[in-house]
């Protein structure tokens, strides 16, 4: 019994000196700050993004054209980094529904610099070089 017992000890030792033989090893390294900004940018950039796609007016457009707020945020989750990155920077420069009073004013401008040169006739209140 005893001599089984040894036995049975001896295989379980051999077994296991091997076993941990062929464990994996693992390397640890730093990570970068520029590793840790790209992820932070990649974050923001992301929640810009979809604070654009919850703004009503942009929901509204989106609905007009027959994409579901729900599908635009899955497409949008399903981007990668560079694509979320251009995306986002294009935000800010392409409103929905925009500065509509930036454009009529740079538009009163131009008519009355053009009335003012003779060229229109827009406003009475101008006199012309002519």
């Amino acid at each position: 019994m005893l001599e089984k017992l040894k036995r049975f000890f001896l295989c379980f030792l051999i077994t296991s000196f091997t076993a941990a033989g062929f464990t994996q090893s693992v390397q640890a390294a730093m990570i970068g700050t520029d590793q840790v900004a790209a992820a932070a940018n990649a974050q923001q950039n992301r929640e810009k993004v979809a604070a654009a796609l919850s703004r009503p007016d942009v929901a509204a457009e989106l609905e007009k054209m027959g994409v579901a707020k729900d599908e635009a945020q899955a497409r949008v989750a399903a981007l990668s980094d560079e694509e979320v990155a251009s995306l986002a920077g294009r935000v800010d420069s392409l409103p929905a529904g925009g500065d509509i009073v930036g454009a009529i004013v740079f538009v009163f401008v131009l008519l009355l610099v053009t009335d003012i040169l003779g060229l229109t006739k827009v406003y009475p209140f101008t006199r012309s070089v002519r």
